[in-house]
């Protein structure tokens, strides 16, 4: 996964992958008690996340990325809401090019 191959100087790879696992089940949670919203882009199709989480330097396109394979109940509902919020329906092609925002929505940027 993309978030992995960035790994801290001070930190191995293994500790890496567990500090990731950490970040997607506190956002996993923070998304079941409301606390972090999902949000898609009307024009792209993009996703990222409102709200408050540790992301101990996940990306939200990583993020939904992991989300999106553990299959949870509340990420999918949060993912029908924030579909029809936006009138459309989430474009793979724009997660792959790593489209994403840093401020819960208001803006969108191709990846980098």
């Amino acid at each position: 996964m993309a978030c992995d191959r960035y790994v801290p100087a001070n930190m191995t790879p293994i500790q890496r992958k567990k500090q990731i696992s950490a970040a997607i089940d506190r956002l996993n949670k923070a998304i079941a008690a409301g606390q972090v919203t999902l949000v898609v882009d009307r024009t792209t199709g993009a996703v990222g996340f409102k709200g408050e989480w540790q992301r101990d330097g996940v990306s939200d396109v990583c993020a939904f990325r992991q989300l999106q394979l553990s299959g949870d109940f509340e990420f999918k509902k949060a993912l029908m809401k924030a579909e029809t919020a936006a009138g459309r329906k989430v474009n793979e092609k724009a997660v792959s090019a790593g489209t994403h925002t840093h401020d819960g929505g208001a803006t969108w940027h191709k990846g980098h």
